[in-house]
Parts: C-alpha cells; sequence; structure tokens
C-alpha cells in the first residue's frame, strides 16, 4: 500500500477569497505555509500590495478563480493605504498696517 501524503490545513497556495476573523474579506493569490497566510492583492495585472496574517485570524478560505479574486479587489472591499489627514492652520487675520496689536472695535 502506497503512503498517502497528508496536507496540513495550513498548507495552500492559489486564488482564494480570505475573510479574516469574520469582518474583512479579501481576494488574491495566497500562500499558506505554517503559522501565517500571505495575500498578494492584484488589480488587473499588477499587484496592489501584500500582506501577512496570523493563521489564527484567517475565519474562511474558498478557493476560487484569478478573475473572481481580482474582481473582489476591485470591488467595495478594496484596501487603501493608511494617509494622514492634516487640518490646514488658519489664515492669520489681515489688519491694514501689518500692526500685530491692531484692534478693529477701538480704531
Amino acid at each position: 500500500m502506497a503512503e498517502e501524503e497528508q496536507v496540513s490545513a495550513f498548507e495552500f497556495e492559489g486564488w482564494a477569497i480570505l475573510e479574516l476573523m469574520g469582518h474583512r474579506k479579501m481576494g488574491g493569490y495566497v500562500r499558506m505555509n505554517g503559522p501565517l497566510i500571505r495575500i498578494d492583492a492584484h488589480d488587473e495585472s499588477r499587484p496592489v500590495m501584500t500582506q501577512w496574517y496570523g493563521g489564527h485570524s484567517l475565519y474562511c478560505l474558498t478557493p476560487t478563480t484569478e478573475a473572481i479574486a481580482k474582481r473582489l479587489t476591485q470591488s467595495a472591499y478594496r484596501p487603501e493605504p493608511v494617509t494622514a489627514y492634516e487640518l490646514r492652520l488658519p489664515a492669520p487675520p489681515l489688519h491694514g498696517d501689518g500692526d500685530d496689536n491692531y484692534d478693529e472695535e477701538t480704531n
């Protein structure tokens, strides 16, 4: 009897949809090896981002086609890089004579 190769639940490579902790859904090329999951999200033909997750954060993995995984990346679930939101400082008040102690009520 030939020995059958056993595949661990954490060994996978291919196009898939990942659901992480039941709150985040991502499509891309997934490589699972041991405790880490790597997902390369693609938009059309170019990679958009690569992210690594701990294996225990995986809620669901659905193998799928390349086209479906890329379509999910382009959809509303598309991750965006973190950006800083900065408010502009208010413009200093304009005074006709350049005097910092100018008071309109007394002048």
